[in-house]
């Protein structure tokens, strides 16, 4: 198993001349859990979380037994590179070979230090995931960002009210003009619902 951390598309790489002992991906979604009168707690399902890692392992400042390379940069010449990545601003790749791990990440925090005279550098390394974005231009020559993975609604399409009908509720009318049932509150909050489960049928939603 090999660490790697790179920079502009692999132009500058630095593998981890001792492995960490372990590693742990941390994933998740970003759930909302709320009270519904008559129904009891409901969890909405949000979308997933970014991935984050934590590294710990240590910059030799002489060649052990157990380091598998040769030729690997001195203790605080592998600092500076991590420090130079995080300061300017752009995202740095983790690869881990002989795992699926290939992400982009953005560095979170970087501690170092020496602890037993030897002049190794001992370091814990805080990555989370850095998803890129796309920037879409408009006709009027406006720029806005949209997530690489969605597409912009029409205008045509946004719905501005939604007459409700025998069986709805606000977290299904929300589903429905939202693509996202997390969106309801908005549409309880523009109309001045205190109750969500007294919907009339009939009754006319502005959707924000």
């Amino acid at each position: 198993m090999e660490f790697w951390l790179s920079q502009n598309n692999g132009a500058e790489k630095l593998r981890l001349p001792v492995n960490p002992q372990s590693f742990e991906i941390s994933t998740g979604s970003k759930n909302t859990t709320v009270d519904i009168n008559e129904v009891g707690e409901i969890n909405l399902i949000g979308n997933r979380r970014l991935d984050s890692i934590t590294l710990s392992s240590f910059f030799p400042a002489r060649k052990y037994s157990f380091v598998k390379f040769s030729n690997f940069p001195k203790p605080y010449e592998c600092v500076d590179i991590i420090k130079r990545w995080r300061d300017n601003k752009n995202p740095i790749r983790l690869i881990i070979v002989g795992t699926d791990i290939n992400h982009a990440m953005a560095i979170e925090n970087f501690s170092y230090g020496e602890k037993d005279g030897t002049g190794d550098v001992y370091f814990t390394l805080e990555l989370k995931e850095y998803r890129f974005l796309n920037v879409a231009s408009s006709k009027e020559g406006n720029t806005g960002i949209i997530s690489a993975s969605q597409e912009r609604p029409s205008e045509k399409e946004k719905v501005t009210e939604y007459t409700v009908k025998k069986g709805d509720t606000l977290i299904g009318i929300s589903k429905k003009v939202y693509g996202d049932s997390s969106k309801w509150k908005q549409i309880a909050d523009k109309n001045a619902i205190k109750d969500p489960s007294k919907l009339m049928i009939g009754q006319k939603l502005v959707i924000p």
